[in-house]
């Protein structure tokens, strides 16, 4: 909730901005008559997407695989115009707050008053809308540039197993949608597959249409799930478990099972969400076999410490997207999960054990992604 009041607040204060400055590049033009008769109506506009996409922030919308009408002119430009104006805003206040344009630019600017008013008035509205252009990409097309991401690791019983995790159904992850991703990853002929949390975006009517495409992959030795954040965020969590049980893919929280290849056994544990739930480790390890190795389903990766303490060969986890929107800097990543935690996405190890954190395939607050294309992770395990 605070995490989505702070997003409200930047965007509220962004807009505000926005229109400050519109307002004053409308009244510096006072010949031009058609924008400002355009002004008004477009501020109504923008102001009714931001106030959609805040509506969409924190009310449960059940509204499943809206019409393509509805995606491309009304859902897709709220998320995109509350998103970019917040990056607008920004790149149009640091440039005020440093003098506008610098000298070296200004040198090569015309001498006459309306070529420079316009020279400067074309460098703002690339300020505006270079980050909705991008924030457009990120929504559009980088979201769906799914990626196969393939890790060897050892673990004692050979297996091949697929984790998909992040799925986020909703108003911006469609049915349509996941049906592709379930035939991906039945492409693969997984002998394992698993499910790391987050099912749900924000409402839990899209549960059980997103467990019966996942229930569509075959995989050898089943198909198994743990609870992320969303399933407690938004929907009481006894009201999920029966949603899975009548879908048939077991949940596996505070508990674990035993799974016997023909190539030898392992066992597949799985806790609660660590943040919003009631996880307990010592409880999904009870009475396991002590020489049997061990993969544990976390949506939060933090337990990774204290899972390397009890043993475990490989957590999967999920939860940060990769960052979502991720700026890659020389010699690292800038994204809010970066700075959050030392698991934002990929391979770590501490001594004999490893965990993998995956991007996912969904998206959360807004439909963008970039630098964190959405993945499918095939683990070969040996």
């Amino acid at each position: 909730m605070r995490f989505r009041v702070i997003l409200l607040t930047l965007g509220l204060l962004a807009q505000g901005y926005l229109f400050v400055r519109f307002r004053q590049t409308i009244r510096a033009l006072p010949r031009d008559r058609f924008l400002r008769r355009l002004f008004w109506p477009a501020v109504i506009v923008l102001g009714l997407f931001f106030a959609l996409n805040a509506y969409l922030l924190f009310q449960p919308v059940s509204w499943a695989d809206p019409p393509s009408l509805v995606q491309v002119f009304l859902l897709y430009p709220s998320a995109v115009w509350t998103f970019g104006a917040i990056f607008s805003a920004l790149f149009l206040l640091m440039a005020q707050l440093l003098g506008t344009i610098p000298r070296a630019v200004l040198r090569s600017v015309p001498t006459d008053r309306l070529s420079r008013r316009r020279f400067l008035q074309a460098g703002a509205a690339g300020l505006v809308t270079a980050p909705l252009a991008v924030s457009a990409y990120g929504a559009v097309v980088a979201s769906r540039k799914v990626r196969l991401e393939e890790i060897r690791l050892p673990l004692g019983v050979p297996l091949r197993m697929v984790q998909l995790t992040d799925i986020h159904a909703g108003l911006y992850m469609n049915r349509e949608e996941m049906r592709g991703y379930a035939d991906r990853v039945n492409a693969l002929q997984p002998d394992l597959f698993v499910l790391t949390g987050d099912y749900i975006s924000n409402s839990v009517a899209f549960l059980p249409e997103c467990l019966e495409e996942m229930a569509r992959v075959k995989a050898r030795y089943g198909t198994f799930a743990t609870y992320g954040n969303h399933e407690h965020w938004f929907t009481d969590i006894g009201q999920v478990r029966p949603v899975f049980e009548r879908i048939g893919i077991p949940i596996l929280n505070n508990a674990h099972r035993v799974i016997r290849t023909d190539r030898g056994a392992f066992v597949l544990a799985g806790i609660d969400d660590l943040a919003s739930g009631f996880p307990d480790l010592d409880r999904a390890l009870e009475g396991r076999d002590p020489t049997l190795p061990v993969i544990l389903l976390s949506h939060h990766p933090e337990i990774f410490p204290d899972a390397a303490r009890h043993g475990i060969q490989l957590t999967l986890s999920g939860h940060w997207h990769g960052g979502q929107i991720v700026l890659r800097l020389p010699g690292r990543n800038l994204s809010l999960a970066h700075m959050r935690t030392p698991y934002p996405e990929g391979l770590f190890r501490i001594n004999a054990s490893h965990l993998y954190v995956s991007r996912g395939i969904g998206t959360t607050f807004t439909p963008v992604r970039l630098n964190a294309p959405p993945e499918i992770t095939l683990f070969q395990l040996t």
